[in-house]
């Protein structure tokens, strides 16, 4: 995700539904090696099992028990990125949030092994060796 000035905007889809998702598989097994195999673990919203999302050979989904936000790698990346980006203000329009949320992504991953280290959950360690 990159800041959401001027055409980078359209980057950030308007809506998170099935068709949004087959197009990010899409476009991450695109980046991928062709000899490798991602595993990506997704929480039980709609549109991460919808009998018509498309999800390329070369990826596999987990997906979560319901209930279980302390089993979901993306949690703690939120309460990372909330405090110092997100939490205590007010945003003007749409552009706006989408602008903050960028702003706080892009500062995420500048920090070299900073997912690895909040996600790093020992199941996942586990499964992924």
């Amino acid at each position: 995700m990159r800041p959401a000035s001027g055409d980078d905007f359209a980057l950030v889809p308007p809506h998170a539904n099935t068709a949004a998702m087959t197009l990010f598989l899409n476009r991450f097994a695109e980046t991928r090696p062709k000899d490798a195999h991602a595993v990506m673990v997704v929480d039980g919203a709609g549109w991460h099992k919808s009998r018509t999302l498309e999800i390329p050979d070369n990826i596999t989904l987990v997906v979560l028990p319901p209930y279980c936000p302390e089993l979901n790698p993306v949690e703690r990346i939120w309460l990372y990125i909330r405090e110092p980006f997100l939490s205590l203000r007010i945003l003007d329009d749409t552009h706006a949030i989408v602008e903050a949320c960028c702003t706080a992504w892009n500062s995420l991953v500048a920090e070299p092994g900073r997912i690895k280290s909040l996600c790093a959950y020992p199941w996942i360690q586990e499964i992924s060796s």
